[in-house]
């Protein structure tokens, strides 16, 4: 039977069926506890069934031609695009995110479908030099089988799809297990997807549910030959100490303390607007954005001020009301996190508040903390809120020791010398660095497997044109 994203139900083997258990629990507006509908409280036993299906669907899936496969994926993109106005304002509702941020999120899903569709069709594999004469030496790309995936809830649509549409593309099925706050636009809507698109059973599967209930027994699953996980550090270390145990394939994308270096002749307009966007847009709750802001003494005033003046007059409130630069928190235990395990353990440790530092209920001011020094929580923390903590130092080689000193996925430098700011880039140990930008939500696509660790950088060249909400304010707000 067709369902409604919304339903209460899990998508296993080509059909909308209830958990095991038949319990569902209630999805809620973010910025309002409106509800918005239910989802399934799915269980080991959903897993073990979804598992087993995606085991048994795989190799008719294989065996269709890239073509075919691309064709279905087309079908996908097409419900998606169909209803996209009304996803976006799901997403808005479900995630608590402005509607800029829920239109790249489902526009960016959209085109990740159909880059996958294209890739399909591309290459089968290439011909390598033969290592004796008389030799013909090929390679051929091959499904791994059946993929795990767990996604998390700040860009659940985007980041299941980052996996699911390429593990498709090239034969793989898929068992998708969302994060609970977003079951459904990180989910239910995928599925809806494939049953419009008359995916065969068992290609997609989605299980709905907790973590303790349905993430850790598909992370634990021998049915899979990959596990993709994207989310903590902790969660991650556990999933690898019990992956080595067994010798399971997994992939890994966790947090880290991102860093904000802006040296002594940074453009200070251009690095404070920037940082209102690496680490404040939605909500500061990404991945990539910036934990720490390294400063050098000479630029340090003048980059607080600017940054307090930002923040200050930045509109906290309802993403469906105009002009709200910033919507709520994901949930209490996040807000309660950045508050009190970061926020004020910071402030009792002397570091300065400059603006912000309150909320009602999930909605955070944009906040600013002064004298951050590296034992406090908010320099060491992944912080995954509103908050912008600086550190001063006196050199640019204690920036680059400093911003090394912790894990992190993405920094940005800030200097008027390109030169110099790509000498600092080659300093730091992250994937992807910006010089004169803020994340741009590039590059990572092209990080490939391999023996060395490949960096991406970025060198902004052109001036940048920033969003108006990460402008300098004509006033300032108490």
């Amino acid at each position: 039977m067709p369902s409604q994203p919304g339903d209460g139900r899990l998508y296993i083997d080509g059909a909308f069926v209830p958990a095991a258990s038949g319990a569902t629990a209630v999805v809620e507006e973010k910025a309002t506890g409106r509800p918005l509908g239910s989802y399934a409280l799915g269980g080991a036993a959903d897993i073990d069934r979804a598992v087993a299906a995606a085991r048994a669907a795989q190799p008719g899936w294989a065996a269709l031609s890239a073509p075919d496969r691309a064709a279905y994926l087309r079908a996908m993109c097409g419900y998606l695009e169909a209803h996209f106005a009304d996803l976006v304002e799901l997403s808005m509702r479900e995630t608590g995110g402005v509607r800029a941020k829920a239109e790249d999120e489902v526009g960016t899903s959209i085109k990740q479908l159909t880059l996958s569709a294209v890739q399909a069709s591309e290459s089968a594999g290439d011909i390598l030099p033969p290592y004796k004469a008389g030799k013909l030496s090929m390679s051929r790309a091959v499904p791994l089988g059946v993929l795990g995936l767990i996604t998390p809830w700040n860009y659940p649509m985007n980041l299941a799809m980052r996996a699911l549409a390429p593990g498709l593309a090239f034969g793989n099925t898929v068992v998708l297990k969302p994060a609970e706050l977003t079951p459904v636009i990180g989910g239910q809507v995928l599925a809806a997807a494939a049953d419009h698109a008359g995916l065969p059973p068992g290609v997609l599967n989605v299980v709905t549910g907790d973590g303790p209930g349905a993430g850790w027994p598909l992370a634990r699953h021998q049915g899979l030959d990959m596990l993709d996980f994207t989310g903590s550090r902790e969660v991650g270390l556990a999933i690898t100490r019990a992956a080595a145990a067994e010798l399971r394939d997994i992939r890994l994308e966790l947090g880290g303390s991102n860093a904000f270096v802006v040296l002594d002749d940074a453009d200070i307009d251009l690095a404070a607007g920037c940082a209102m966007i690496a680490s404040l847009e939605f909500q500061g709750q990404t991945c990539i954005s910036a934990s720490r802001h390294i400063v050098l003494r000479e630029v340090a005033d003048a980059y607080l001020d600017a940054l307090t003046r930002r923040a200050a007059a930045l509109t906290v409130g309802d993403p469906f009301t105009p002009g709200t630069a910033l919507g709520p928190l994901i949930s209490e235990a996040q807000r309660d996190r950045v508050h009190r395990g970061i926020v004020e353990p910071s402030l009792a440790r002397g570091a300065r508040l400059l603006t912000g530092g309150t909320y009602d209920g999930l909605f955070y001011r944009p906040t600013v903390l002064a004298d951050v020094t590296p034992d406090m929580p908010a320099f060491r923390e992944e912080i995954f809120g509103p908050v912008i903590p600086v550190t001063v130092v006196d050199s640019e080689a204690e920036a680059v020791a400093l911003t090394n000193g912790l894990p992190m996925l993405m920094n940005s430098v800030f200097t008027r010398d390109l030169v110099r700011g790509l000498s600092v880039a080659e300093q730091l140990h992250a994937g992807e660095v910006h010089v004169n930008d803020a994340h741009a939500r590039h590059g990572a696509e092209n990080q490939m497997p391999g023996f060395t660790r490949r960096q991406w950088i970025g060198l902004q060249r052109t001036p940048l044109t920033l969003p108006d909400w990460a402008a300098a304010p004509a006033t300032t707000e108490s």
